[in-house]
């Protein structure tokens, strides 16, 4: 995920080096360099620091920020390439200098952007180095999905409530690139129905893995594996192999691997071939002889002392999920410190987990042990074929409703009495919300539709519930009622641009307010993480929240007037430059996603704003024209969302590289969702591996 922005002296600290490493570089340095590049802009960053930064910065008792530029030493910006990519953002976004001091001149700020890109490229060509991937577990839902893929399972292991989304009547068809104009749905939070699903007896749930701070909850960093844990899945793997309703006509592979054979069979030798294939699949590798050994003298073992043959294959097969080779999620050491490519295996598992939340299947296996899967053809043949798999729902269970922070809307509590329609019978207008932006997604990927349709869509899909609930903002008039349960979702044109979307539903305009008023500063944050991917910093702890209510005297204000009065404090006020026009756009929906043009007090609603400094909008419309606009920006941090997920790390600067080449391709190919999946498994960084000497191969 892209760095936090810079404050001012952020932003001195980095020209003031960007120009010392310039004076300090040789002339001597052949064309093309990324320091004859910086050389030629020297003048200007010079004079950037002496028109926008020494006022507040010069050497003096109280430096503003206690920063002097005659403090700064001599460095190279390019050997810090996180601070160079902080200095692009903080001119590419126009978030320095601050908006009370003089304006930095277009030409100017684009010369240093073009230049600063240059070097940032040149940088990492020259050093090839990504953030490494650390060893980790699966999380639960990749487990639950690994261990019904390996079996072959009719039903799941365990509920799994973080699928928000429920399918009913096999509505997700991607082989067919369409969606239905009707279709069943329902939402985990809907009550105990939504989980009552087919699944192994006896088997008890884990933790749910929460999302990251920084991403999602696939993130290595979170997924340790501690002695505890560890004994927790040796007693999970047992339980799902002696379930009772682990028996043939609920596991797949049950003739195949568990069946006893014919009497005159030769055990070890039947034990063997069914071992090695399917060991290959769980360890998403091929399996040496030493450890197919070990695997087949512990089947013995147990028939030398009377187990039936079934019962014996379960046992080792509740030792295969158990194993670390199992759970964990690694990339093979490698010989050099500078990225290499990841083998065939590992880059089986990065596009299987990716895009399918699981193991690779035998085709991927197969074109893996062949060498041939890191072939470009072969490799965007075998997206197409993932794309259109039904396994692809699960990558909409898991990605979308991370991406969005939809978790938010299950603790929100609009004031009943202020918004009694939110609720009714015992359920929530929630349930249904939190549905439409997931649908929108799905359809998007399903029908490959340009990305840019999640800013401003032209269809929706909704509940007659949902609908009633948006009052003038509806679409139909012709409703019916609905379920609470399996609720029928329709289909409909969207003719009031103030509506769809992923920005502007009920569901994100719920979550991002509180049980009295919204919220601008949540939803500008909200907006600057999910839309743009790039998040503000937590306010200071000693900085007190806005009350729901007026305080006495303030009944009069517009919510503007009162967050203007409210945040008066200096380090408060860049974030805020950033933040209020995104959160103030949305001003006119009310707590619930209701349209308003007024306050409760009279006042007019005051939505209007600027967009990175450049769009100004008077009303929602404009400033959704303002963000397609900006539909590269859009389509970078997507991309930087979806490929943080598919490599479970944060990204870095040396990503960004990869970011800028994805965007181009996609935005030539008209925003296309399925464009953008593919180029990010076709970008470097995810089909590369760095920092390989530091081993990080499992136990047994």
């Amino acid at each position: 995920m892209r760095n936090h922005p810079l404050r001012c002296t952020e932003f001195l600290t980095i020209c003031a080096l960007t120009v010392l490493s310039v004076a300090s570089t040789p002339a001597s340095e052949p064309d093309g360099t990324a320091a004859d590049a910086l050389t030629k802009t020297s003048v200007s960053l010079e004079s950037v620091l002496q028109t926008h930064c020494v006022k507040c910065h010069a050497a003096g008792e109280e430096p503003a920020g206690e920063m002097a530029l005659t403090e700064i030493n001599h460095g190279n910006v390019a050997e810090d390439l996180d601070r160079l990519q902080s200095l692009v953002d903080v001119l590419d976004l126009e978030e320095m200098p601050p908006e009370d001091e003089p304006e930095l001149p277009a030409e100017i700020r684009q010369e240093l952007l073009a230049k600063l890109q240059a070097t940032l490229h040149d940088a990492v060509a020259a050093t090839k180095q990504y953030p490494r991937t650390p060893i980790r577990r699966m999380n639960r839902f990749q487990y639950n999905n690994a261990v019904v893929d390996l079996f072959d399972l009719k039903c799941i292991v365990f509920t799994l409530p973080e699928r928000m989304l429920r399918e009913h009547r096999g509505y997700f068809q991607p082989a067919s690139g369409k969606m239905p104009d009707e279709l069943l749905a329902g939402s985990r939070p809907l009550g105990k129905s939504q989980l009552i699903e087919p699944r192994l007896a006896g088997v008890a749930a884990f933790p749910q893995d929460l999302r990251a701070e920084h991403g999602y909850d696939n993130q290595a960093d979170h997924l340790s594996l501690s002695p505890l844990l560890m004994e927790s899945f040796l007693k999970l793997g047992q339980s799902i192999t002696e379930s009772p309703d682990f028996e043939p006509k609920n596991v797949g592979v049950w003739r195949s691997f568990f069946a006893a054979p014919a009497a005159e069979a030769d055990l070890d030798r039947v034990v063997r071939k069914r071992l090695k294939p399917f060991l290959t699949r769980a360890f998403r590798r091929p399996v040496g002889d030493a450890l197919l050994n070990r695997y087949c003298q512990f089947v013995s073992r147990n028939l030398e002392q009377g187990t039936d043959f079934p019962v014996a294959m379960k046992a080792v097969a509740a030792a295969t999920i158990s194993s670390p080779r199992f759970l964990y999620l690694y990339d093979t050491s490698g010989e050099t410190q500078t990225a290499s490519p990841v083998d065939d295996y590992e880059l089986a598992s990065r596009l299987s987990f990716f895009l399918w939340g699981s193991i690779p299947d035998p085709t991927l296996l197969a074109l893996a042990a062949e060498g041939r899967l890191h072939q470009p053809d072969v490799l965007t043949e075998q997206f197409e074929r993932m794309i259109r798999d039904r396994k692809l729902k699960r990558f909409c269970d898991s990605f979308p409703s991370q991406w969005l922070q939809l978790e938010r809307i299950i603790s929100s509590v609009p004031n009943p009495d202020e918004f009694p329609q939110f609720y009714f019978l015992k359920y929530r207008d929630s349930m249904h919300m939190m549905l439409e932006p997931l649908l929108l997604f799905e359809t998007v990927l399903i029908e490959n539709q340009p990305i840019t349709q999640l800013i401003d869509s032209d269809f929706t899909y909704r509940s007659d519930l949902l609908e009633d609930a948006y009052g003038e903002l509806a679409t139909d008039s012709e409703r019916k009622g609905g379920a609470v349960q399996a609720i029928r979702f329709r289909r409909l044109p969207i003719e009031d641009r103030r509506t769809g979307g992923v920005i502007t539903n009920a569901g994100v305009m719920t979550m991002t307010s509180g049980p009295e008023r919204t919220q601008p500063i949540t939803r500008g944050a909200w907006l600057a993480g999910v839309i743009f991917n790039n998040p503000p910093e937590p306010p200071p702890a000693d900085v007190p929240a806005l009350g729901e209510k007026p305080a006495e005297g303030e009944e009069h204000l517009t919510l503007r007037e009162r967050l203007s009065m409210h945040r008066k404090r200096s380090d408060c006020k860049g974030c805020h430059e950033q933040i209020d026009p995104l959160g103030f756009a949305l001003e006119n929906f009310n707590p619930i996603g209701v349209w308003r043009d007024q306050y409760e007090n009279g006042r007019e609603v005051d939505m209007a704003g600027t967009l990175l400094r450049k769009h100004r909008f008077e009303n929602v419309i404009e400033f959704k024209d303002a963000l397609l606009a900006e539909k590269d920006r859009f389509t970078e941090a997507l991309a930087g969302h979806l490929l943080s997920f598919a490599l479970a790390r944060p990204l870095s600067a040396a990503d960004r590289v990869a970011l800028d080449e994805i965007t181009a391709t996609v935005a030539a190919d008209e925003y296309k969702m399925h464009t953008l999946l593919r180029q990010v498994v076709l970008s470097e960084p995810f089909q590369t591996k760095s920092f390989p000497q530091v081993a990080s191969n499992p136990g047994p």
